[in-house]
């Protein structure tokens, strides 16, 4: 080997490295949004996963390995404390020096009220009382404007108002929650197609930020990522249309965000939460619904007891199937949010 070359080698081995360091540390809560992530990144970096895919995230115990991928992060995306309240604390003790990101707080993502009957009505278009704004961050100006103080390591989670002005929410209180025990919205909002392309390019904007050198990579995958999105729309779309109009009840409420995207109303809800057990009220109320609507499936999911469904169905005709929320049974990475989507899909349409 020529003894010019081989420093050459040895300082571009140098520079490669120093520019991998100075890749930012992330960290994603739960399976489909850390797979969104890690389509932005691709060919930059990998995020930490905080919750495996089997996990129930509304209740966890950090392991060691989770905790210090939280304490070593710059940069971290999670749906919100909706979804898990007990992150919160974790992220203020151990992330105190991260930029945190509460997707549900993005300008433009959609956010719905829980539904609280067992029972749900036909989905309305005109209930445009849920936040859902379509002017999305679709590029650089529209998403620098809340960072006006660069010396403060820790930003907090950044919402638009009426104007498009950012709000500091850092002081979140616990008193607007009170009303609802299970918190303020509805937290399945990764299930919504449209939020995943409005998330896409926050995130990316989130990571150019801060990672300049990279920006353009994070903005071209993300660019990328949501045209796949709008194919798999059709694709999801095509996998529905023999079953519409056929009416399905799931095990717990957390698919309204998926009927939203694709106009593929549920009838009712077994329970409330993954959380609790359905009182024998609100299984008679679904036992009721089952045999006056003709239901054609009843929907459980991985981790909760059969025996239920079996409860509810009560010798009806109705077929069964299991739906995932979370994708468990998935490998985690860029691919999984939009296997996670199509699943869901086909899973209704074998059962309907």
């Amino acid at each position: 080997m020529s003894r010019n070359l081989l420093p050459l080698m040895v300082s571009a081995s140098l520079l490669a490295g120093a520019a991998w360091s100075d890749v930012p540390r992330v960290a994603a809560d739960i399976a489909p949004v850390h797979s969104l992530v890690s389509r932005v990144m691709h060919g930059v970096g990998d995020p930490d996963l905080i919750i495996p895919p089997g996990a129930t995230p509304h209740e966890y115990n950090l392991r060691p390995s989770e905790a210090t991928a939280l304490q070593d992060a710059d940069l971290v995306f999670w749906i919100g404390e909706d979804l898990t309240p007990w992150m919160e604390g974790a992220i203020e003790n151990l992330a105190s020096n991260a930029r945190i990101v509460a997707l549900m707080e993005i300008d433009g993502a959609l956010t719905l009220p829980f539904r609280e009957s067992a029972l749900f009505e036909a989905h309305r278009h005109a209930e445009e009382d849920h936040n859902h704004d379509h002017d999305e961050d679709h590029g650089h100006e529209n998403d620098h404007s809340e960072h006006d103080d660069h010396d403060h390591a820790h930003e907090d989670v950044i919402k638009a108002d009426d104007h498009g002005h950012a709000e500091d929410h850092g002081e979140h209180g616990h008193e607007d929650h009170e009303e609802h025990a299970h918190g303020e919205h509805d937290p399945h909002s990764w299930l919504s197609l449209d939020n995943g392309i409005v998330w896409l390019n926050a995130i990316a904007a989130r990571l150019s930020e801060a990672d300049p050198e990279n920006a353009g990579l994070y903005y071209s995958n993300a660019a990328v990522a949501r045209e796949e999105l709008d194919t798999l729309r059709s694709e999801i779309d095509g996998i529905l249309d023999p079953v519409r109009g056929r009416n399905f009840i799931v095990f717990h409420d957390a698919y309204q965000y998926f009927e939203t995207s694709f106009d593929f109303p549920a009838s009712g809800a077994i329970s409330l939460s993954d959380a609790t057990d359905p009182s024998p009220a609100r299984i008679a109320e679904i036992q009721n619904r089952v045999k006056e609507q003709g239901i054609s499936c009843v929907l459980s999911e991985p981790q909760f007891d059969p025996k239920i469904v079996d409860a509810v169905m009560g010798g009806a005709e109705a077929k069964t199937g299991v739906l995932d929320p979370v994708g468990s049974d998935l490998e985690p990475g860029p691919d999984l949010y939009p296997a996670l989507l199509r699943n869901l899909a086909r899973a209704l349409a074998d059962c309907l």
